[in-house]
C-alpha cells in the first residue's frame, strides 16, 4: 500500500512563489474556467485531493471538489443564478414581431458596396421601425424602446447606417490634358462652316 503524501510534501514540491502565481492566476478566472484550473493543479500537485488543495493554495475545498468532478464527467455545472436570471430578448418573447421587423429592415438594407462583410446597411432608424411596427398592428406594450430597438436590429445583423452609395472615381492629373487633346483632333475633323453674307 503506498504511502499517502502529506500537504508539506505537496507544498515542498513547489517554491512560495510558484504557489503565489497559481493563486494569482486563479483569481483571474471565473466560473467554470476557474474551476477546470483549480482542478488540474490538484491533480497535478496535490494527488487531486480538494482538502490537500485547500490548504496549499487556499482555495475552497468545495470549488476544487467541483471541479474535479466537471473534470471526471465532462458536465459543466451552472448555478442557479447564472441558469435563471437575466431578462429574456426582446426577439425571444415578441417572435412575430421580430419577424416582422427583420422583414422591414431587409427592405430597407443595402449589402457593404466593398462586399468585405456580410453586414448589411440600412436607411431605416429605430425610432421609424418602431412606427412602421405600430402600423402594421403590433401592440404599443409589445414594442421596445427606440435605444432597445436599435440594439435588436444590431443582434439581427442590421448597422444603423447611411446606405453608402457607389464613389465616382477621382479625377487624376492627366484627365485636363486627354480631353484637351480629344478636343484638339475633334476639332480638325470637323471641317469649318463658311458664313454667307
Amino acid at each position: 500500500m503506498p504511502k499517502p503524501i502529506s500537504s508539506h510534501q505537496c507544498a515542498a514540491s513547489l517554491h512560495p512563489e510558484q504557489i503565489a502565481d497559481l493563486r494569482l492566476a486563479a483569481s483571474k478566472m471565473t466560473g467554470a474556467t476557474r474551476r477546470a484550473f483549480e482542478a488540474e493543479m490538484a491533480c497535478k500537485y496535490c494527488q487531486g485531493n480538494p482538502l490537500r488543495a485547500e490548504t496549499v493554495f487556499g482555495w475552497s475545498r468545495q470549488t476544487v471538489a467541483l471541479g474535479l468532478a466537471e473534470q471526471r464527467t465532462g458536465i459543466i455545472c451552472l448555478g442557479a443564478q447564472l441558469a435563471f436570471s437575466g431578462r429574456p430578448r426582446w426577439e425571444d418573447t415578441h417572435p412575430k414581431a421580430a419577424q416582422a421587423l427583420h422583414d422591414l429592415a431587409e427592405s430597407h438594407a443595402q449589402q457593404d458596396p466593398t462586399f468585405r462583410s456580410r453586414l448589411a446597411y440600412t436607411r431605416l432608424t429605430a425610432k421609424a421601425a418602431r412606427e412602421d411596427l405600430r402600423h402594421q398592428g403590433f401592440d404599443e406594450s409589445e414594442l421596445p424602446a427606440p435605444s432597445t430597438m436599435a440594439q435588436v436590429l444590431n443582434r439581427l445583423g442590421f448597422r444603423l447606417r447611411k446606405v453608402v452609395k457607389a464613389k465616382p472615381q477621382k479625377k487624376v492629373k492627366e484627365t485636363d490634358a486627354i480631353f484637351a487633346n480629344i478636343k484638339k483632333k475633334t476639332s480638325k475633323r470637323l471641317p469649318q462652316r463658311v458664313s454667307r453674307a
